[in-house]
Order: C-alpha cells, then structure tokens, then sequence
C-alpha cells in the first residue's frame, strides 16, 4: 500500500471516529436534559478530527453558504432553508443558532454518515461575526452574506469597524465566481464590496420612500463614511444608520441593488407585504412577520438563494410560507392565549420592535400586554447600559393613559424597570426568576389576548424552556 493512500484511509477512519464520538455526545446532552447538543458534539469531534468540518465540507455537491452580521442571522438562515426546502434542495444546517465554528461542525458531523459522507446537498450556516474567517477557511463557502453591523456587545467584538474587518478578512476564502452577498442600505456593510476579491459582490435593500423617519436615531452608528470619514448625507432613514446615503467628499454611495423590496406595507405585528424584485424576475410577497427587519432578512434570504441558483417562484413560496425561527420571532399557543417571543439585543433592534408595537396600538391594542426578560451572562453581553439607548418613550406617547404595566424579568430586572420608570412607563411587578414571570405573566393576559415577551438570549431560552415544560410547544431541538 503507498503512503498517500495509507494516509486517506487513516485520515477516513479519524473522521468516522469523530462523527461516533459526536454523535454520542448528542445523545448524552438530550438524555441528561443539558441541552440540544448543538455544541458539544462539535467540540469532541474538532478533538478527535481538527479536519472534520473540512473534510465533510468537501464533499457537499453544491458546496455551502454561510450568513453573518448583528441582527437577524437565524432568522434568515431559517428563511432560506424554507426556501431550499421549495426548491427541494436539502440543505445542512446549524438551525439552533449554535453560530461557531463548533456549532458548525456539529450540524455537519450529525448530517453525515459514518463514512464522512453528508446526506445535504448544500450546507447552509449561520456565523457569528468572529468567527467568519474560520468557518469559510474549512466550509469551502461559495456564498458569504453580510446582513448588517450594529453596535451590539462591544465588550466582546468592539467598534463596528473592527468587527467589519474581521469578517472582510474571510472574503479572499470564497471562489472564483462566489458571491458575497450584502446590505446597501448599512453603509459599513455596503463598504466591504469594495474588498469582496475574487468574489462578486451583490447587493440588496429597500427602495421605499414612505417608510422614512425623517433623521437618524441618536443610536445610529455608522454615520461617516467608511472610506474617507465624512458625514454622510442621508436622503433616506429607515432605521439606524440603515437607509439611501451618499458621501459628498468621495465617490462612495448606495450602491445599486440587485434585490429590492419596494411598495412595502407594514401590517403591524401581523406582518408585511412587499414587492420582492431579483434578477430572475418579480413577485408580491406577504411576509407573516412583523417589522421592517424582517423585510431586511427576507431580501437577505432571497438574495442567498438566487445566489445559489433557485428560482424566483421557489424563493416567493418558502418566504411566504416561513413562521419564524425560535424564540427570535416565535407565536406559541397558550391555551386559549398567544405568546409572542421576539427576541432583543441591541438598541436598533429593540426600537425596531416598539416601532412596530407603535404601529399595531394605533389599531389593535398589541401591546397591552408585556413581559420584559434581561439577563447579562456572556450571551446576552455583559454591558446592559445599551437600554438606555432605546426609545422607550415612543412606547409611551403610543400607549393609552391607563394601559397596563410592563412585566420584568431577568438577571437585570432591576435596570429595566427603572429605565421603563424614566420613559414614564407603567411598572409592575419586578421578578427576577423567568419560570416564575412567564407563569404569572400568561395569567395576567386575558384569555384570547397576546403576550408579548422580550426577551435577551439566555433569557429566551430559559423561558422558552419553561413553555415546553408547560407543554406549549416543543425543545428547540426537535424544531
């Protein structure tokens, strides 16, 4: 036997090893009730196999794609999976939102077979920001998406800028002819095109006028330009720093989309309807999730999955039959009540979803009900000043006189309820245990009404958990 050939077959039996051992691993997490194993089967096969994401990777037919940025990720990934699924295209996925490179690992490792070879046709991943240039050094990506780049837990990724960098350091990873796919209404985001190397870059947003707020938030980000670090004039503000920009000292600007949602109408929580326009052609779409970041994400999806060689007419029917992901934009039945899990990290995205709360009370009253969860483990951020940034007092000015306090919860419980005191805000009472709170708090909410729970991560999980014990939906798991 030659030595090359010696070296594929024990480089074969280490793998198989790996995919055993993670697989083991899984079961234990399940059957000790620590967890979905979304995690540490990644970890011991990495230590039986450092190669083994490659190596699976390797063997995808259509390769794989991967989606990052702060706001959105496992949404979208989900998004496009539902799309895939239209198009009948099984793809692999880290559909929990384990977004490291041992998450990664573990969604293919559990995909493949004992022989290392994956039963997926495409890989499809969610990355954390961080860790983008590993996971497209060993994924063999032929799609990169950037989906935006908010200021969120800078005691773990620092200024935008930075994080921008790290994740542009991973483009020269992609193939020849690959796609990276970004956000031209983030001016950071849209800047990374210029540094997309042997990739094309494609770029999506939203061309519509109405939806305008006039200036932008004191929780704007990235004002200046990011190539010479002029004030940007703005004629657009959707959200953020998100809108149509241009710089008036170089010849940085809104670059042109390739999709683009226009003629959007904003259902309040119930949903949207929008205008999706791609390359392959156009077609209405009724999104049954609510803001215009959700539009965001869908563009992102359909730009993923046109990337990837998927109709517009498949792209339509899985975005149009997509109900969320878990715990980001999630309705649970509660016996004869609803809870409506949305997930909350960051300013921009918290004043997103008052935005919408403010858009829903002016019909409806939506948001007369609401749990508030705040932990600051590692997950959440350590750093929980961020809620003074949010606009709470837009909430205020929405909601009647006599409306109903807000529930609180979480580690931080305490923070909120002083901060929600100071937007003149009606408080109830402050409960720091989240098993405790959810029970109260569906109690409170009278039958056939909605409760509206926001939540940071580890707070999500924790009272997502307690619904499944109460027998309301299932562990995130068996999604």
């Amino acid at each position: 036997m030659k030595p090359p050939k010696l070296l594929e077959v024990l480089g074969n039996a280490r793998l198989s090893a790996a995919i055993l051992a993670a697989r083991a691993a899984q079961y234990a997490s399940r059957l000790t009730g620590r967890g979905g194993g979304s995690t540490v089967p990644g970890v011991i096969a990495r230590r039986v196999d450092p190669e083994a994401l490659a190596k699976v990777s390797a063997r995808l037919p259509r390769g794989a794609v991967a989606l990052t940025g702060t706001n959105g990720k496992t949404t979208t990934t989900r998004m496009v999976g539902r799309i895939f699924d239209a198009a009948g295209l099984r793809a692999v996925n880290n559909s929990t939102g384990a977004n490291l490179v041992t998450g990664v690992t573990a969604a293919v490792v559990a995909d493949a077979e004992i022989s290392g070879r994956p039963r997926a046709g495409i890989g499809l991943f969610e990355v954390d920001e961080a860790n983008v240039p590993r996971v497209a050094a060993e994924a063999r990506l032929s799609t990169l998406a950037v989906l935006n780049l908010f200021r969120d837990q800078l005691d773990r990724y620092g200024e935008l800028a930075y994080t921008g960098k790290i994740i542009a350091s991973a483009f020269d990873d992609l193939p020849e002819g690959g796609s990276v796919v970004l956000n031209a209404d983030d001016p950071l985001v849209a800047s990374l095109g210029r540094r997309s190397g042997r990739a094309r870059p494609v770029y999506f947003g939203v061309d519509e006028p109405a939806l305008d707020t006039g200036e932008l938030q004191h929780v704007a980000d990235s004002k200046d330009c990011p190539v010479c670090g002029t004030p940007l004039d703005y004629e657009l503000v959707y959200m953020g720093h998100v809108g149509t920009y241009r710089c008036q000292n170089c010849d940085f600007d809104r670059p042109g989309l390739s999709y683009r949602a226009s003629k959007v109408k904003m259902d309040g929580p119930r949903g949207t309807d929008f205008l999706l326009e791609t390359p392959a052609g156009s077609r209405d779409i009724r999104l049954d999730l609510p803001g215009l970041y959700n539009v965001y994400n869908a563009l992102a999806a359909a730009a993923v999955a046109g990337e990837s060689g998927v109709g517009v007419e498949e792209i339509a029917r899985g975005i149009e039959g997509f109900g969320g992901a878990f715990g980001r934009v999630e309705r649970i039945q509660a016996g004869d009540r609803e809870v409506f899990l949305l997930l909350i990290k960051n300013p921009v995205g918290f004043n997103e979803i008052l935005r919408t709360f403010v858009a829903a009370t002016s019909e409806t009253a939506g948001a007369e009900n609401v749990l508030i969860a705040i932990n600051d483990r590692d997950a959440d951020g350590r750093d929980v000043s961020w809620l003074w940034d949010v606009d709470f007092e837009m909430l205020s000015e929405a909601r009647p006189e006599d409306g109903r306090p807000f529930s609180v919860s979480g580690i931080r419980a305490g923070d909120m309820a002083v901060r929600l005191k100071y937007a003149d805000l009606p408080v109830g009472e402050v409960i720091e245990d989240r098993k405790q709170a959810i029970k109260q708090a569906i109690q409170a909410t009278p039958p056939g009404e909605t409760l509206y729970v926001l939540p940071t991560y580890t707070a999500m999980l924790e009272i997502r958990q307690t619904l499944s014990e109460l027998g309301y939906t299932h562990p995130f798991w068996e999604d």
